[in-house]
This record gives structure tokens, C-alpha cells and sequence, in this order.
């Protein structure tokens, strides 16, 4: 594994038109490229996640997986707007010295996928043996094959959607209030708004996981207890594990950027959209997701040219990503190894 940065030393146009005067991103590597260029794997990860795939993908960076480091060069790039690495919210803004903080501009998907071109071009990659990612990184891997169809020969797009329905929007717009609602929220801290962004995090888990999965992982065997109840401790916690590693600012600009994820912006239709890819696309669905369930996948199986739609069965819900590795294992290598 090695990690890099790389710098883009001119200015980067966003797609709202706001243009940041350079770009620095934060990936890691995994494996050795082969003298052909033929075994590279990029993944693009997902809303909270860094560009170390070993480190929140489990399962999946070792001997025998979908993403062997023993068989495949796998790139991983820290997105647009992060707090781990590359350019975002807490970096230091050229016009004024400071950190952005809430000055850094809106940006999309489609940005994001442009910034991972730059660093492709940096490295001279012109076609990758796969694209693969889960959620936000389906997002990803969807405008990336759809921005240069002959980019990946094959491309894997795990619980995600061509584009934010309401119902993903109203979860994000809920999670912005809580983090309004924080009176620290707009201090030029990187710490500020943590109460918020605990609360916005315990709104999101309601989302990610499952009744299901809560019911049995949090359940009480006590039937006189009335009190300090396990799944208020569990959210809690989870509320804090993000807040020592993340900050408010980046958080609210990221649900601003799935909420703005629509694959038929300034192209027509979804169908016409849709209809440009020519990678070979496997698309999987955990069957108790709530955020992007089966049905969320319908239009890339509708209207993708050389597509499969398979459905893993888990009560893990949209997490059943991070822990279904061994049916995502099976399922991605069938693909690899056709």
C-alpha cells in the first residue's frame, strides 16, 4: 500500500462556475501495475470514507478478493470537498489565507468525477480493467462512465441510484437542520457545529441500517428496565466516532452534493444519459435497503446497453455493503474473471 497527493496547479472550474484556483488530491495504491496496464481497479468510495480501501472496506484488499493486490493495481481517490486530504472546506483558501470553512463552494458529482480524471491523466491511465464503488462511489462510477464511455472495460455499482429521489433528500435536508440547530455551527473552527453533526449522524444511521439489523443488535433482554436503553448509547456513539474524525462543514456540503446527484442534468433524459455507457455493468442491490433500495437500481438496468441487476439478501441494510463481503466477493470476481 502507498499513499500520494497529487497537485493540479491551475484553476479548476466547477459545474456551478465557481473555480478554485488549484486542486490537491489524496490517494493510495495497491499492488504493482503490470507491464501491459491491463490489471488496474479503481474504487471510489463512499460520503464518509477515505482513499484507503483496506481501511473501511473489509474484506476486500487481500489474497484471493475482488481486490487482490496481488493481482490488481487498485487506485483509490480521496473526493473532491474531503477532510482527508484533498481539497475541501478546511483548506486554506488562496483569497484570504484561512480555511474555506462554509466559503468553499458547492460542488457535484460530476466535479468530483472531473477531479479523478485530473489525477487519471496525472498517471497516465487512459482505460481501467475496472470501476468500482458503493453508494456515494456508485454515484461516482455512474457520471465517470457516462463522461468517457471508454473508460472502464468493466464497472461494478453497488446500492446507489442515477440520481437523489426526495426521499434521500428530505433524510439530507434533516441532518442539515440538526446541524443549523448547533448555535457553534459558522464559527471559523473546525470544530465547531460537533453537537449538530452527532445528531445529523444518528439521523443518517436511520437510514443506512435497518429495523431488522437495529432489532437484533440492539435489543434488550431486560423487561424491567425503563431506562438507558442500548440503541440510545449505540447512536450516541456512532454520533461521536464521527464527529473525532470528521468536521460539520464538509458534512453539510456532502449531503449538498447527493442531493444534487441526477445523471440527466444537461443531458436530456436519463435514457440518453444512460444509454452512452458501454462498459460491461454489474449493478447489486442489498435487499433491505432503505436509501437505495432494488428499485432505485431499475433505470441503470433499464437503460444501460451490456448490464446485470443481482440482489444481495441481507438485514444489514444500505450497510450490508461494508459487511456482505463474501457474497459481493463472489458476485464481483464472476465478472473479473469472465
Amino acid at each position: 500500500m502507498s499513499q500520494h497527493k497529487y497537485k493540479y496547479q491551475q484553476p479548476f472550474t466547477l459545474e456551478s462556475g465557481a473555480v478554485l484556483p488549484e486542486v490537491e488530491i489524496a490517494y493510495h495504491t495497491y499492488g504493482t501495475l503490470s507491464p501491459q496496464r491491463d490489471n488496474i481497479v479503481w474504487v471510489c468510495h463512499a460520503l464518509t470514507a477515505n482513499s484507503d480501501v483496506a481501511d473501511w472496506w473489509p474484506g476486500t484488499v487481500e489474497s484471493g478478493r475482488f481486490l487482490d493486490p496481488e493481482r490488481y493495481f487498485v487506485i483509490c481517490a480521496n473526493i473532491l470537498g474531503s477532510c482527508y486530504g484533498t481539497t475541501g472546506s478546511l483548506s486554506i483558501s488562496a483569497a484570504t489565507g484561512e480555511p474555506y470553512y462554509g466559503a468553499f463552494p458547492r460542488i457535484t458529482v460530476r466535479d468530483v468525477v472531473n477531479a479523478h480524471r485530473l489525477l487519471a491523466s496525472h498517471l497516465r491511465i487512459k482505460q481501467v480493467k475496472a470501476l468500482v464503488g458503493a453508494s456515494i462511489g456508485g454515484f461516482q462510477v455512474a457520471e465517470w462512465l457516462v463522461i468517457d464511455p471508454n473508460f472502464a472495460q468493466k464497472a461494478v455499482i453497488i446500492a446507489s441510484a442515477p440520481k437523489a429521489e426526495p426521499w434521500v433528500v428530505a433524510f439530507n435536508e434533516s441532518q442539515r437542520m440538526a446541524i443549523e440547530a448547533d448555535t457553534s455551527y459558522g464559527n471559523p473552527s473546525p470544530h465547531c457545529g460537533a453537537k449538530g453533526l452527532a445528531a445529523a449522524r444518528s439521523i443518517a444511521l436511520l437510514s443506512y441500517r435497518s429495523r431488522d439489523a437495529y432489532n437484533s443488535t440492539q435489543s434488550e433482554s431486560d423487561n424491567d428496565k425503563f431506562d438507558n436503553f442500548r440503541a440510545c448509547s449505540y447512536q450516541r456513539y456512532q454520533g461521536k466516532k464521527l464527529v473525532d474524525r470528521f468536521d460539520a462543514y464538509t458534512y453539510y456540503l456532502f449531503t449538498q452534493l447527493v442531493d444534487s446527484h441526477n445523471l440527466a442534468r444537461g443531458r436530456g433524459s436519463m435514457e440518453q444519459a444512460l444509454s452512452v455507457i458501454r462498459s460491461e455493468v454489474m449493478l447489486i442491490a442489498i435487499s433491505s435497503d432503505v436509501i437505495y433500495p432494488v428499485e432505485s437500481h431499475l433505470d441503470f438496468e433499464r437503460y444501460i446497453p451490456r448490464v446485470s441487476l443481482h440482489t444481495i439478501d441481507s438485514n444489514f441494510g444500505h450497510d450490508g455493503f461494508l459487511v456482505e463481503n463474501e457474497k459481493l466477493n463472489t458476485l464481483i470476481l464472476s465478472l473479473f474473471n469472465r
